[in-house]
């Protein structure tokens, strides 16, 4: 009588990130040579940024659920060697867009740890973070985010993954980021 009981919790502790509310669907972004799993529809774009000195294609594809964001942007890189520089740019835009303070901002560094889906690169700064912040509205948001790169060719590719709530929901961006699958 004791085991059913205990996989009857362990299946509710699975399915935590995976809430009714949330419709998880496998999204192919195929101009980024990746799936993600998604618990809605996303709205793509892209946008010509400056990327270290340099002009990048920005590709970003998100949806809203639950209150949450969910948000993957990538961009090419031509050099290769760059990627791990890049990777740490992008990071401290990322802190610095959300208003993290230099405290947080440190903490979150503190507190990372890496971060290598299956067919990336393993760069030291391939990193999961947990951070806390501003929107611009002034309202506290809490990001839990990703950064990673892969070969693609001469060039390299890197990505950023991040969820955006109110209050940090770990076992949803758990869910989204063991999402992220790569070729």
């Amino acid at each position: 009588m004791r085991r059913p009981i205990t996989v009857a919790t362990a299946l509710v502790l699975l399915l935590t990130g995976c809430s009714p509310a949330l419709n998880w669907r496998s999204v192919p972004l195929e101009n980024a040579g990746l799936t993600v799993l998604l618990p809605c529809k996303p709205d793509q774009a892209t946008r010509s940024v400056d990327f270290g000195g340099r002009a990048a294609d920005l590709a970003m594809a998100g949806c809203e659920a639950e209150g949450a964001t969910f948000a993957i942007s990538h961009l090419v890189v031509e050099d290769p060697s760059q990627a791990g520089a890049g990777l740490a740019q992008w990071r401290v835009a990322v802190l610095a867009r959300m208003q993290a303070t230099a405290t947080d901002a440190d903490a979150a560094e503190a507190g990372a740890s890496s971060f290598v889906p299956s067919g990336a690169l393993a760069l030291p700064q391939s990193l999961r973070l947990q951070a806390q912040g501003r929107r611009s509205d002034g309202s506290p948001v809490a990001a839990q985010a990703v950064w990673f790169a892969r070969l693609e060719g001469q060039q390299a590719r890197l990505y950023h993954a991040v969820v955006y709530t109110a209050t940090p929901q770990t076992a949803v961006a758990d869910t989204f980021f063991a999402g992220l699958v790569l070729p």
